[in-house]
Order: structure tokens, then C-alpha cells, then sequence
């Protein structure tokens, strides 16, 4: 069997055309497919499916641990990049948390810069302390696309994110039976540093897309100025990931009518190799 693998911003995945539908994976053959040390290794495993309707494609995305139902904005990107390497032009599609639409901005070599929209942002709720952990835990709690949680913190470069991630994504009562990813964030001159402990992966890694989206937007509700105020009221905040940088741009909503509306992602997504598996 023949896999992709594509990364966005180091978050790396296993890429899969399956438009024919003839790929069946088990929870198993992903989690052995994703392993770092026995397997390919990647943060995740996603399949380019037929479309269904008035879409060009559907994006089913696996973590690592072989879970799925979610939606990965770094995972987006990357899918589009893959299916542009596949003769597809035009970029709608639909994942776990509905349609998205996609344009390629720009193409050199193996990397592309995708411009990816996301779904808008209904709610946002604020907690002053969660229930059931023993570290600092005040921060907010938004859905965009995959449950995050954000927690503005000083010293972002030393911070512990795998041990107080973790702790947060599993024992706060607040966020359970899901459970979800933990964004710690720092404004620093004109951009956001944000660093992420994914679920699923049970880790930090090198950037998450919905974890980015996550985190402008509740830098906005918290007070954090963007990078830059759109003539039209739109925003957008420059945001700078473990090693790479992204931005973030949006319409704030007030009243009850949403939090964020006409969201986009842009960020590189780079082909990395091509791989041959036995499965």
C-alpha cells in the first residue's frame, strides 16, 4: 500500500488516495502505521476520499493512537497540498466537522501555502479554575473543529506543556468524558507563540491548525491586540508555532449570534516522501 507523507508546520501525517474506496484500516494498522519507532511515524493518518455530492473530495483524519472524528487544521492543509500532487484543482471538501474550501496561495518545490477555511466558532466559555487538577488551570474553552482548551501563560519557551497539558486534558471535570487539547499561548511584540498537547497524539507537538485557531480567537475575547485590524473589521494575528509561522484571520462576532465567523488558516504544507507499506 502506497502513503504521502505531507507536513504542516512539523505536524507530520501519512497520506492516502482512496477515492476508489478500496482502503479499510483497524484502529491497530493506524497506531502501527504511525509509530515512530516500529512503524512509518507520523502525527496522524488521513485518507483523500470520493466526493459525495457538490464537493471535490472528503478528508478522514485518524490521530496517531488510531482515533478519528475530529478535524485537523494542519491536516486541511496538508490534504489539499496531496490533492493538488494528484491532479485535483479545485479544493472543496469535506471533513469530520463539515465543508471547508481551500486555495493554494503559493507552490515552490516540495511546499505549498494553503489558505484554509474553517468552520466558524458558536461559543466560548471562560473559566476562572478547572476541577481535578493540581496545576494552574484559568483559561477558555472554544470547538473549532477539535475541543480546545487556552491558557495564556509567561515563559512560553521553558513551560512545561506535556506535563500540565497533560494533566488538564485528562482530569479536568469541566472538559470530560472528550477530554481535549491544551493550548498554552504568549503574546510576544506583534505575534502569538502558541505551543499545543494534542489528544490523541499524548503530546506536544510541533503546531496543531485547530489548536492556532483556537487560540487567536480566545487571545481576542481575552484582550491580546492581533497583529493587524482589517479595514472590514477583520482581524488577523501572526502566530509563531514551535519552529514554524502561520497566520490566523477572522470577523468577530459579539451578541449572541457567534464568537468568529469566516475563519482561515494559512500555513505551509510540504511533501516529504513517498512510502511503500506492507500491511
Amino acid at each position: 500500500m502506497k502513503f504521502y507523507k505531507y507536513q504542516g508546520a512539523g505536524n507530520d501525517f501519512l497520506i492516502a488516495d482512496n477515492r476508489d474506496g478500496s482502503i479499510v484500516l483497524s484502529v491497530e494498522q493506524i497506531a502501527a502505521l504511525c509509530d515512530r519507532r516500529y512503524g512509518v511515524g507520523a502525527d496522524g493518518l488521513m485518507l483523500l476520499d470520493g466526493p459525495q455530492g457538490d464537493e471535490d473530495f472528503r478528508m478522514t483524519y485518524y490521530n496517531s493512537d488510531g482515533s478519528g472524528g475530529m478535524m485537523c487544521g494542519n491536516g486541511g492543509r496538508c490534504i489539499v497540498a496531496f490533492a493538488a500532487d494528484m491532479g485535483i484543482t479545485d479544493f472543496r471538501f469535506h471533513a469530520a466537522d463539515g465543508p471547508h474550501v481551500a486555495e493554494i496561495l503559493s507552490s515552490e518545490g516540495p511546499c505549498k501555502r494553503v489558505r484554509l477555511q474553517m468552520k466558524d466558532v458558536a461559543s466560548y466559555d471562560r473559566y476562572e479554575a478547572l476541577t481535578g487538577v493540581s496545576v494552574p488551570s484559568e483559561g477558555c474553552f472554544l470547538d473549532t473543529g477539535t475541543r480546545h482548551y487556552v491558557r495564556t501563560v509567561e515563559g512560553l519557551d521553558g513551560y512545561d506543556v506535556t506535563g500540565e497539558g497533560g494533566d488538564i486534558r485528562y482530569h479536568a471535570a469541566e472538559l470530560q468524558p472528550v477530554g481535549a487539547n491544551v493550548n498554552f499561548i504568549e503574546p510576544s511584540g506583534n505575534v502569538l507563540k502558541v505551543r499545543t498537547y494534542e489528544k490523541g497524539v499524548e503530546d506536544e507537538t510541533f503546531a496543531c491548525g485547530t489548536g492556532i485557531v483556537a487560540s487567536c480567537i480566545a487571545a481576542y475575547k481575552t484582550g491580546i491586540s492581533p497583529t493587524e485590524v482589517m479595514p472590514d473589521g477583520r482581524v488577523r494575528y501572526d502566530v509563531k508555532a514551535k519552529r514554524d509561522s502561520l497566520s490566523v484571520d477572522f470577523r468577530p462576532v459579539s451578541g449572541k449570534e457567534g464568537v468568529a465567523e469566516d475563519v482561515y488558516l494559512t500555513g505551509p504544507a510540504t511533501f516529504v516522501a513517498e512510502v511503500s507499506v506492507a500491511l
